[in-house]
């Protein structure tokens, strides 16, 4: 028997964050994840009167074609994969966590064919340009390993910040957020090891309440492009092509990452050399869910952490929050301003918006945790 809890989670997916209307045509995309929730999921969406195209993809099997990547493959590969996105209104992915390392041995120069060829066609410039979209992880016990959590804590975690939200009270509480974030000029954001300035001028701003992510909240917009200057110390891991990167520091001059450590400072380095964009920001996003306090590396989730914002080298969202900033690599990483760890300031045009976490201008005070929690 199916988990009960099934039917809510794709409930929210067909009916609120796609907003599946009667005949759309919507690809579900779905990586090791159990069939049960795919069959229900599948049956919300004729419920809804919608199109289904289902394609269930194995993570231990996607190494193999990546291992095995060459220019040909993957030109064929996403020149059949663009053809079909190109049918579709809708597009739900559903990523199980098989292995969260199983990429971390694909040389980079196979990673990016795969992201160059194929992912920045298909889904940056396609999928996120022309479909209603959402995207997330699916519970899973290596997800309640990185959660520190047993599993069945972690998923009466999951389904709270993934159902237990009311997306739509949570949407308008930022609507004066945003007001305000399309107004300014500059930002500052200061905190341990960090002193950031850009510029937000003539950059659109967006809410996420539900519509691209489950879990959602978050504001994103973008810097003016050639405008980010200083540095920031990030304090949250952050995995990406299968390595999980630590203590990823940047210094910027003219909106350009001029120096780059971590961890692994040579593997960073081979990332933002995977263009010219990868070394310039194309996106700013303050993350503010109530009911998610720690990382667990996994972006989705940790992107939406309460006091957090991410920085993000790569592209930029084209006709949402653009910047101009193009890239195949989009890598959204995380830095928490909490009192636990380490505390900070965002200024908005000199004025004091977030302290230490926590809002405190009135344009923002509705998505402190307390205004959003559903107890």
């Amino acid at each position: 028997m199916a988990d009960p809890r099934y039917l809510d989670l794709a409930r929210v997916l067909v009916r609120y964050s796609i907003e599946l209307k009667p005949g759309e045509k919507v690809l579900v995309e779905t990586f090791d994840i159990p069939g049960d929730f795919v069959a229900v999921l599948v049956q919300e969406i004729c419920d809804a009167g919608g199109l289904p195209v289902l394609e269930m993809k194995s993570q231990y099997v996607q190494r193999k074609l990546l291992l095995n990547a060459t220019e040909e493959r993957m030109q064929f590969i996403a020149g059949s994969e663009l053809e079909r996105m190109k049918k579709m209104d809708a597009y739900i992915a559903v990523r199980g966590v098989f292995n969260a390392k199983e990429f971390s041995d694909i040389p980079g120069d196979k990673m990016s064919l795969y992201e160059r060829i194929w992912l920045k066609p298909v889904h940056l410039e396609q999928r996120v340009q022309y479909t209603k979209w959402v995207v997330l992880r699916f519970p899973s016990p290596p997800m309640a390993q990185m959660a520190k959590m047993s599993v069945e804590a972690f998923e009466d975690f999951y389904y709270r910040v993934c159902t237990k939200v009311d997306w739509a009270k949570a949407s308008r509480a930022m609507d004066p957020a945003v007001a305000l974030m399309k107004k300014t000029d500059r930002v500052r954001i200061v905190g341990p090891g960090t002193d950031l300035r850009f510029s937000l001028k003539g950059i659109n701003v967006q809410k996420c309440d539900g519509h691209k992510n489950i879990p959602d909240l978050e504001i994103y917009t973008a810097p003016v492009r050639d405008s980010v200057e200083g540095v920031i110390q990030y304090n949250t891991g952050s995995s990406f092509r299968g390595f999980t990167f630590e203590n990823v520091r940047f210094k910027f001059s003219k909106g350009k990452i001029v120096e780059a450590t971590a961890n692994d400072t040579e593997r960073l380095k081979s990332i933002l050399d995977t263009d010219e964009g990868a070394r310039y920001i194309g996106e700013f996003a303050l993350g503010f869910h109530p009911y998610i306090l720690d990382a667990m590396d996994d972006i989705l989730f940790d992107e939406k952490i309460m006091g957090s914002f991410h920085f993000t080298p790569g592209n930029a969202y084209v006709g949402e929050a653009d910047n101009g900033n193009r890239s195949a690599i989009h890598w959204d990483l995380v830095l928490i301003q909490t009192p636990e760890k380490g505390g900070g300031e965002i200024y908005f045009d000199d004025v004091l918006i977030r302290k230490d976490g926590r809002f405190v201008h009135e344009a923002f005070t509705g998505l402190n945790p307390e205004k959003l929690r559903i107890e």
